[in-house]
């Protein structure tokens, strides 16, 4: 799967480095989320787990290209969202 990711217009970098995430976290969440649901305007909202263990949110969007996405954005996961989060994990588990 090809990913692209949102530049931010002041910067002309990828928007995730302001929230201190590299593309290559973002991709391993994605090939293997541990969510992935609907969210707002036809986006998607995938969560997972990197290899180095931390927990992060991704949104994305299709892309009209086949087998293409657009990554909006994506930040760490901490505090109640990851409990919650981690919460949703177990109650699947069962």
């Amino acid at each position: 799967m090809h990913v692209r990711f949102y530049l931010d217009s002041a910067t002309g970098q990828a928007h995730i480095f302001h929230h201190g995430v590299e593309e290559e976290e973002v991709e391993e969440v994605l090939a293997n989320p541990g969510e992935d649901r609907p969210g707002r305007e036809g986006a998607r909202v995938a969560i997972g787990q990197t290899a180095r263990g931390r927990y992060l949110k991704t949104i994305y969007v299709r892309d009209p290209k086949p087998d293409s996405i657009l990554v909006i954005t994506a930040y760490e996961l901490r505090g109640k969202p990851l409990l919650a989060y981690r919460r949703r994990l177990r109650r699947k588990q069962r």
